[in-house]
């Protein structure tokens, strides 16, 4: 009896070592644990590995939002920058900056300053016998003259239109024209000559060339054909694409004309020109090398004076809202709508001049090319104290201008 309760007192002593020692291990090493637990270990560093893939992407995707908020950001603060600009100008400087005038044969620095003007077109007599010396200082001296960034211009379509490379002290050859270059080298040559013209432009001051002529012309006797392609709607479609890619590469502006396009018609220049032609050939031909420049990022487009019949038999193309309505919602057209030179005949004889500046802002055009701006500018003034024409609509005409200036580098940072 004495030798089994030592027997069980060993026991005892024993189940009491024991015991704790097998519970620690147990709880220490995860002896014990079924298949099960086994499973979840592996699907525990799946999770792992799964969520470091995630932290990887998280961080790619904030990569990419951050890219996509940078540019946010740029638009943004060009956005405000133009908007900071709107705000700062008096009803008179908002209407100034809707002109591109033509540069006066005297007096230019203070008729600049008088009227506020948006930009100065250089003609023929502006560049005519000067060295590249006198035409950058001269169109310095209007840029430091102006109160806010000044658009310069000039027709440098090459060939038969063309103002700086009439002067051979300025550009030498003269610029080619459409037809030549694609005779010669095909749209490689016309990239190139338009890169070439676009940096030469840059260098001497001046912002655009007021080009390319995105017309339809087949006809060889047609007043316009020498000034086209002259190719079919898919000819023509393709060389203005390939100019509008090149001029923005070098950051140089891009203005299509003449909207709804020219066509075989006469010259409006000379007379009120009529254009009978039904809409669907219109459609089917003319308007698609203005749509191919849309889609390449044209910063312009000028309209003509024709009388298009099918879309508007009343009044000329340059002062009709329905055709600009064509413009802006069949096309999508965003950028800045301005008139072909408002002293042609196909309008001065249809509409005083005093009343040409106003009908052409309401009718949807944001810049206006203009010899009689003196009477102009105060007609829309006075139109917009009235309330004949909104300042809702004179602030959109003026902030697509500053944005294109933005674009083309004029506004400070």
């Amino acid at each position: 009896m004495r030798a089994f309760k030592s027997i069980l007192l060993v026991l005892g002593l024993a189940a009491l070592i024991v015991v704790p020692i097998a519970a620690g291990i147990y709880i220490f090493t995860g002896f014990g644990k079924t298949t099960d637990s086994s499973a979840s270990g592996v699907s525990s560093t799946g999770a792992a590995v799964s969520e470091f893939s995630s932290a990887d992407s998280s961080d790619g995707s904030s990569s990419a939002a951050a890219s996509k908020d940078s540019e946010a950001a740029d638009s943004d603060t060009e956005a405000d920058s133009v908007t900071q600009l709107l705000s700062e100008m008096t009803l008179a400087e908002k209407v100034g900056q809707l002109f591109l005038a033509r540069v006066p044969a005297s007096d230019q620095i203070e008729t600049l300053q008088s009227y506020e003007l948006g930009g100065y077109l250089l003609f023929g007599r502006d560049v005519e016998g000067i060295t590249a010396e006198e035409l950058t200082a001269k169109i310095r001296s209007y840029r430091e003259a102006a109160k806010y960034p000044l658009l310069i211009a000039a027709d440098e379509e090459g060939g038969t239109v063309s103002r700086v490379s009439r002067n051979s002290q300025l550009v030498y050859p003269p610029y080619p024209s459409p037809q030549t270059l694609y005779e010669t080298g095909g749209w490689q040559a016309v990239k190139e000559d338009t890169l070439t013209k676009a940096r030469q432009l840059k260098a001497f001051g001046i912002d655009t060339g007021l080009f390319p002529v995105a017309d339809v012309a087949t006809d060889p006797n047609a007043f316009i054909y020498d000034r086209t392609i002259g190719q079919d709607a898919e000819g023509t479609a393709t060389y203005v694409t390939t100019v509008v890619q090149a001029l923005r590469e070098v950051h140089s502006g891009s203005t299509m004309k003449h909207f709804p396009g020219y066509g075989n018609n006469a010259d409006s220049h000379t007379a009120i020109v009529t254009d009978e032609r039904p809409l669907s050939e219109l459609q089917a031909s003319d308007f698609k090398p203005f749509a191919a420049g849309i889609k390449a990022g044209a910063d312009s487009v000028l309209v003509s004076h024709n009388i298009v019949n099918a879309i508007d038999a009343t009044k000329p193309a340059s002062i009709s809202a329905p055709v600009h309505e064509v413009l802006r919602q069949d096309l999508g057209f965003e950028g800045v709508i301005m008139t072909d030179d408002m002293d042609m005949a196909g309008l001065a004889d249809f509409i005083s001049q005093e009343d040409a500046g106003l009908a052409a802002l309401q009718a949807g055009n944001d810049l206006i090319l203009s010899s009689t701006y003196a009477v102009q500018i105060p007609r829309i003034i006075a139109a917009v104290e009235s309330g004949e024409y909104s300042e809702a609509q004179l602030d959109a005409s003026v902030r697509r201008v500053l944005t294109w200036k933005k674009q083309l580098g004029l506004l400070a940072e």
